[in-house]
């Protein structure tokens, strides 16, 4: 392993030692992904990933808190990390790649494409003209720009705390240590961003997660949403990654994240000009952190759909 990487892999055997010391007992596929996960986020691949594994609410709440409560007293490079919570979905988030990831610049250059479920799958929707679904993600990605601003997200991270006599501001304040005295300050819950609207949760987290497609529908609609997917042969990207901070004989691929896009609106499959700038734009994510990844790999599949698959 290169010595720069040196302090990932001391995280990774922390995370793994307080795992145990909190007795969470995770299978060995569930603790390989949450481990990877985590490093994912710390090495800026990813701002957000989707807990689905490990348990169910409110015990993987508790254990993830716990996880993050120990972990962070011996290893700062875990500060920034969060657990927030949106519905019943649980998520672990990087504050500063959060904070990143939605301002108003990246979402340009993002680009992010939308099959509209509602209407037609086979057609991407790339502008927010006459769409009222996409401009209210657009209202909802506004208010993730205020929570997670910028300049704060340079602060040197630590707790995330509402402001008194303002329950709407954050601020990211500066922790002196890694200790931290409540495990419940640890929590973003943003339920609320979703109160007033009428989008459903998985269109949000198709741009969370970092997807280059989206699904696009309305909670009332998500009947007709799931026969339409259901109707369609679907293609699943898989993102692979390699590290470089494991021995040559050690190296394996890990997957990064995966989500699938109807066949009809894909048909150059990894030529779509969609999928080259979503691949160039994760291979600058890799080079930022050079010490740790050496090389990204898409692979695309051919899969016929299942109502299953519209859960991201």
């Amino acid at each position: 392993m290169a010595a720069a990487a040196g302090p990932y892999k001391e995280m990774l055997e922390v995370v793994n030692a307080c795992a145990a010391r909190i007795r969470w007992r995770l299978r060995p596929a569930s603790k390989r992904r949450l481990l990877n996960d985590i490093l994912f986020l710390c090495t800026g691949l990813r701002p957000v990933v989707l807990v689905d594994y490990g348990g169910t609410m409110p015990q993987l709440q508790e254990n993830l808190c716990g996880l993050l409560y120990h972990a962070r007293q011996e290893t700062s490079i875990l500060n920034p990390l969060r657990v927030m919570i949106i519905g019943d979905m649980l998520y672990l988030i990087h504050v500063k790649g959060l904070a990143e990831h939605a301002s108003p610049n990246a979402r340009s250059q993002q680009g992010l494409a939308f099959v509209d479920l509602e209407k037609r799958c086979c057609n991407l929707l790339t502008t927010i003209e006459e769409n009222d679904t996409v401009l209210e993600l657009v209202s909802i990605q506004d208010q993730f720009t205020a929570k997670f601003p910028l300049d704060l997200s340079d602060v040197r991270p630590g707790i995330t705390k509402q402001m008194s006599g303002n329950p709407q501001s954050t601020v990211v304040a500066e922790c002196t240590d890694n200790h931290v005295e409540d495990r419940t300050l640890l929590v973003v819950d943003l339920s609320s961003f979703l109160e007033n609207t009428q989008i459903a949760l998985p269109s949000l987290n198709g741009w969370l997660l970092g997807y280059p497609v989206t699904y696009l529908f309305r909670n009332a609609s998500s009947e007709a949403a799931i026969q339409n997917l259901s109707r369609q042969s679907l293609h699943i990207y898989r993102v692979y990654v390699c590290g470089s901070y494991r021995s040559a004989g050690e190296r394996r691929e890990e997957e990064l994240m995966s989500f699938s896009v109807p066949c009809g609106a894909s048909t150059k499959r990894d030529e779509e000009v969609w999928a080259r700038s979503f691949i160039a734009r994760m291979n600058e994510k890799l080079r930022r952190c050079s010490q740790v990844w050496a090389s990204i790999r898409l692979e695309v599949e051919v899969f016929q759909s299942q109502s299953q698959v519209i859960v991201l």
